[in-house]
């Protein structure tokens, strides 16, 4: 009864301290003291026993630029807004505060983490989809949410301030995600025995090279295989049978999956709609890491500047560079001459996600196009897009062309194998699975829709991960292979294997983040779960498989004496090995045929890349797929930019970033 009653007081709570800003107070917030009172109540509660409840800081990541922009009464005025947004839209036992910092409090009395986070969420969401008015500017807001799990007989005071160094640790993200406190953002020494060995261990999983990563995939995919078909046999038991035919069965599977999605791209794709009258005001974010992408970032712009878009077409350069070039100034001498023309330093940012992601608070136009600093778009690009956006598609993904393959082989092979991807692979799976997927440039959202998905600095395939929750949350999701735009590709092997392996790894984390919500989600058909199984279920089990045909083949040889007593020619044996090695030549000749015909009047290229992905790509890549599993089991997470070049190969950049 105490409880609910000094909850009750809480509630209505009204403002007279000197603490708390004029105007502040509106439905559904409480006074500060008030609110401050019941915090230290509820961890007297939690020290007895009772279950913990949750403190949270809510703040906009723009809160700086507000104040440069409309001065500290206007900020104050923003801030108020938001409190009471926040506070009309709170679960009814939760309280909110505006105090005065200028900070938004929140307290969800005796909430288990589980069940405050998503409501979180659901805020966060809510505040970055409604648009505020001070004046006469409208504005978006990025917000941020930092939360702890109350702790026994701790004061309020620390409590939210340990909320608020959890904020600090999101807003730079400005991805929607709250942040849990951790003991870590105090900055204090590691001092404790188990904090130590955890330090340690860290150390050593850094140490970890490549080399001993791929030795790692080597003893799991073929030494313990080979050592439990022999433990097995010991105790009389042969498994290699069943397992080999196992192994037949999903080779065949997957080469049949691959034919229906070249069969499929076949049919072509059809541009929903009729051309429109007119068209919305429309923004392109070309996301961008200045060190890497200086050389290429200039011709990317003037490419959108003469875009032939009949709409309003804002152009806006996000990037991030840890020193000062040149070309800054260049951009911003182009920006003074074109109105279009927004260039963003987000600073402290160290990824494309945080790029888009600030950019979204610029966002003028009613869809928005991401591409990354080496695309040009063709013309007639935004008109085509918004033709899907106009007709229920909430995405839109285009078709990347290589334009730099005559560099070198490498190029040649990058050039075909998009062709393989993006005119084949991505169009013939958004039809066989009734979704398609973002693949991080030249994709066209809806604005709206972006800003409540954002991007996740927090995942090495932020494209990937974004798409997946689009479709999880009902998003839909085209594929274009007419929508073109041409990029740079690798020119090097060592370039190649970094880009392939953060791809690889990505997708790692989402199959592990999204599969199970995906199998669960009442929102997806069982067309669209089974699609799920296989892009995050089968591609990630498939480089292991494919692999035990060696240690049953060894074992087999090992039984019989050596492998020149084996019998080479049993059928399942001989159709499997046909089957598999077609699968090359199939994907060449798909390939082709609905290639761009940049590309296609190439025929060398497709020729080349059949003979370079039979011999040694394709198993390169199942390499990056078993080696990218060591990786994220060891939580090695940091990557490699991929360098850009309209030429020659040239030197690879250690930076960690966009």
């Amino acid at each position: 009864e105490e409880e609910i009653v000094s909850r009750a007081r809480a509630r209505v709570a009204r403002p007279g301290t000197s603490h708390q800003p004029a105007g502040a107070i509106a439905s559904g917030l409480v006074d500060e003291r008030a609110f401050r009172e019941e915090l230290e109540r509820e961890s007297l509660r939690v020290r007895d026993g009772l279950p913990a409840g949750t403190v949270a800081v809510l703040g906009v990541a723009e809160r700086q630029s507000l104040r440069e922009r409309m001065g500290a009464r206007g900020e104050r005025q923003v801030l108020a807004d938001v409190a009471r947004l926040a506070g009309l839209n709170a679960n009814p036992r939760d309280l909110v505060t505006l105090d005065h910092r200028g900070r938004v409090i929140i307290l969800a009395p005796s909430t288990p983490e589980s069940d405050a986070v998503p409501r979180l969420e659901r805020l966060a969401r809510l505040v970055a989809a409604h648009t505020f008015r001070l004046g006469d500017h409208e504005l978006r807001l990025t917000p941020a949410i930092g939360y702890k799990v109350v702790a026994a007989a701790e004061l309020a005071a620390d409590q939210v301030q340990d909320a608020e160094l959890a904020f600090e640790n999101a807003a730079p993200r400005m991805d929607l995600v709250p942040a849990r406190f951790e003991l870590a953002m105090r900055g204090d020494s590691v001092t404790s025995t188990g904090q130590r060995i955890l330090h340690a261990i860290a150390g050593l999983r850094a140490q970890v090279g490549t080399s001993a990563q791929f030795l790692a995939t080597l003893f799991v995919g073929l030494c313990a295989p080979g050592l439990i078909y022999w433990a097995l046999d010991s105790l009389g038991f042969d498994i290699t049978g069943p397992m080999y035919l196992a192994v037949v069965i999903v080779l065949l599977a997957t080469g049949a999956l691959i034919l229906g999605e070249c069969t499929v791209a076949l049919r072509g794709t059809r541009i929903p709609g009729e051309e429109p009258a007119t068209f919305p005001a429309a923004s392109a974010i070309i996301a961008a890491y200045l060190p890497n992408e200086a050389a290429t970032i200039v011709d990317t712009v003037h490419a959108f500047q003469r875009a032939d878009y009949p709409g309003v077409l804002q152009i806006i350069v996000a990037f991030n560079s840890p020193v000062r070039l040149p070309v800054q100034d260049e951009l911003l001498r182009m920006a003074a001459a074109d109105r279009r023309l927004v260039i963003l330093e987000i600073e402290g940012s160290t990824s494309k996600a945080q790029n888009v992601n600030a950019a979204l608070a610029h966002v003028t136009g009613e869809f928005v196009g991401i591409f990354d600093a080496d695309h040009h778009p063709q013309p007639g690009s935004f008109q085509r897009a918004w033709r899907w956006l106009a007709n229920g598609f909430d995405v839109v993904q285009g078709h990347p062309v290589v334009r730099n393959g005559d560099a070198n082989r490498v190029g040649k092979t990058v050039a075909v194998e998009f062709e393989a991807i993006y005119s084949v692979a991505h169009p013939g799976r958004a039809r066989m699975h009734g979704f398609g997927l973002f693949g991080g440039s030249n994709g066209f959202w809806r604005s709206d829709a972006l800003r409540q998905v954002r991007m996740r600095p927090t995942m090495l395939t932020e494209d990937i991960d974004a798409s997946l929750r689009a479709v999880l949350r009902g998003y839909k999701i085209g594929v274009d292979p007419g929508l073109v735009s041409t990029e740079l590709s690798p020119v090097s092997v060592k370039a190649l294997w970094h880009q392939r392996m953060r791809w690889a790894q990505g997708w790692t984390q989402c199959s592990l983040t999204h599969l199970r919500p995906a199998l669960r989600s009442p929102n997806l058909t069982p067309r669209q779960k089974l699609g799920m199984i296989h892009l995050l279920g089968w591609r990630e089990v498939y480089p292991w498989i494919s692999l035990q045909m060696f240690p049953i083949v060894g074992y087999w040889s090992w039984k019989v004496g050596g492998p020149q007593n084996l019998d080479w020619f049993v059928p399942i044996f001989v159709v499997t090995s046909v089957a598999t090695l077609a699968v090359g030549p199939m994907q060449a000749m798909f390939a082709y045929r609905l290639s761009d015909p940049e590309i296609r009047r190439h025929r060398m290229w497709f020729f080349a890349y059949l003979f370079v992905s039979t011999i040694a790509y394709t198993e390169m890549k199942n390499i990056i797929g078993r080696i990218a599993h060591i990786r994220e089991f060891l939580k090695l997470r940091q990557w490699k930019v991929t360098p850009r070049s309209n030429d020659q190969p040239k030197p690879e950049s250690d930076s960690i970033a966009a």
